[in-house]
């Protein structure tokens, strides 16, 4: 049986090789296996589903790793982290159960059931082997582009003092399931995780070239609203000690998008102010009170909507690493629910 018949890739995105001399100076999983060791090279991507279910990046044959069971992802900075999607066995990290996502170390033991992995950060090549990386990889990295965008950052309240509270299987659980259905409400609105982090998750809407359609922005609070709602029902699924909220920050403007992906499989992220300050107003929520808070030009796109001023009081605020204070509006999640049910009312009429 070969390597590819025991980890498989269904996109065929990620290096499957039986000997690390055919790896190159990219980070890369030693994946040890009764049939043998299999070494999984990271590259072209910026993060991997892993599960038994085909439709995971890698689909592992164990009967005790769950359909989707985690996310490894890389960040800009090129950290890695593992991220636990709730799984029955859980995801172990030398020996340690992980409840939150987890920075990797050079070195650092998984456990996915009873699939034993290891991480490495690279590997030491001669320039011959780094001969190893193709056009493909040279041009892949190089594809950067200029796109507007509404770059939102949902970020779990009180998670501290929740962690504090309950056992940490429970909230590994709790964190999984917040991740995976958080997940698959932005995927079917129309785009998708970019970033998780810590307990917080950042996702990127594309817009046209020139402005921004109110229905885009409808369609992001939307989303937002979703997964409110369906936050607050782990509350009582997991028996927690208090409600459990999020906070929400979004900003629209143009930033920088790198394609880390290729071919059918892209893999997109952004950076730049318009990304840094999404995450700004986030946290200014907790300092005005509010549940969520947007960006004055995502205010702008919005400004012919009836009833808009209703939903928004404008505050001025200070954002750490911007000199002076900046206008930012804001709202709570129940008017923003109003709000939503009187805009669908008038579409209807």
């Amino acid at each position: 049986m070969s390597s590819s018949d025991l980890y498989t890739d269904p996109n065929h995105q990620t290096r499957i090789e039986k000997s690390v001399d055919n790896i190159a100076s990219n980070p890369y999983l030693t994946v040890h296996t009764p049939k043998g060791t299999v070494y999984l090279e990271l590259n072209d991507k910026n993060y991997w589903t892993i599960g038994r279910g085909k439709d995971n990046t890698l689909m592992v044959p164990d009967n005790c790793i769950s359909r989707n069971h985690a996310i490894l992802q890389r960040t800009e900075t090129g950290e890695f982290y593992i991220i636990d999607l709730g799984s029955r066995n859980g995801t172990f990290i030398n020996g340690r159960r992980v409840s939150v996502p987890v920075t990797l170390s050079n070195g650092d033991n998984i456990t996915f059931g009873k699939t034993e992995i290891e991480f490495h950060s690279s590997r030491s090549t001669s320039n011959q082997k780094s001969l190893l990386l193709t056009e493909r990889d040279t041009q892949t990295s190089a594809m950067l582009e200029r796109r507007l965008m509404s770059v939102v950052v949902i970020d779990m309240r009180n998670f501290t003092a929740l962690a504090r509270q309950i056992e940490e299987q429970k909230l590994s659980l709790m964190v999984g399931h917040w991740f995976r259905e958080a997940g698959l409400i932005i995927r079917e609105s129309g785009s998708w995780v970019d970033k998780y982090i810590g307990d917080a998750i950042m996702a990127i809407w594309f817009h046209g070239t020139i402005k921004v359609p109110h229905a885009d922005i409808l369609n992001i609070f939307q989303a937002v609203h979703q997964i409110c709602s369906m936050t607050e029902t782990l509350t009582q699924e997991y028996a927690l000690p208090f409600t459990l909220k999020v906070g929400a920050g979004i900003n629209t403007g143009y930033a920088m998008v790198g394609n880390t992906g290729s071919g059918d499989n892209p893999d997109f992220t952004a950076i730049g102010d318009t990304v840094n300050t999404a995450f700004r107003l986030e946290s200014a929520t907790k300092e005005v009170g509010i549940d969520l808070a947007i960006g004055e030009t995502t205010y702008d796109y919005l400004k012919a909507l009836p009833l808009i001023q209703h939903l928004f009081g404008q505050y001025t605020v200070n954002l750490k690493g911007y000199e002076k204070p900046i206008s930012t509006y804001g709202t709570t999640f129940e008017q923003l629910h109003q709000f939503l049910i009187t805009q669908t009312r008038l579409a209807q009429d």
